[in-house]
């Protein structure tokens, strides 16, 4: 018989600041500020929800990819993921919500074969 799989949690907050658009976020005893973007008239000047969102993929890619290849026991160097997001709000799927329309991660993995990188990132896309 398999043992269940542990079920993680995760917390955080975020509350409105006196800058009209500036929002403090705080996970575990980090403090961290996003601003809404300067189209909707806020500061722009931290990082945007969108840009936060898409980097924590980035983020849990090269976490998830530097794990992978430690369970499988493959040496790697450095780790890189860019991720471009784009939300056309013409061609969203649903008129209620606004979704990225288009998402591409770039991996880069150096110290290892182009196999083994292939074999990372699939791992990476089946978690």
């Amino acid at each position: 018989m398999t043992a269940p799989l542990p079920i993680r949690e995760f917390d955080v907050q975020a509350r409105s600041t006196d800058t009209f658009g500036r929002v403090l976020c705080n996970a575990r005893d980090h403090h961290f500020i996003v601003d809404g973007p300067a189209y909707n008239g806020c500061p722009g000047e931290a990082l945007t929800p969108p840009e936060a969102f898409l980097s924590s993929i980035a983020a849990c890619g090269v976490e998830l990819v530097q794990v992978i290849a430690r369970e499988q026991q493959k040496s790697v160097g450095a780790v890189q993921l860019s991720v471009h997001g784009v939300v056309d709000r013409a061609k969203q799927a649903r008129a209620d919500v606004t979704t990225f329309t288009h998402v591409r991660l770039d991996f880069t993995i150096a110290g290892t074969s182009q196999e083994n990188a292939a074999a990372l990132v699939d791992g990476f896309r089946r978690r």
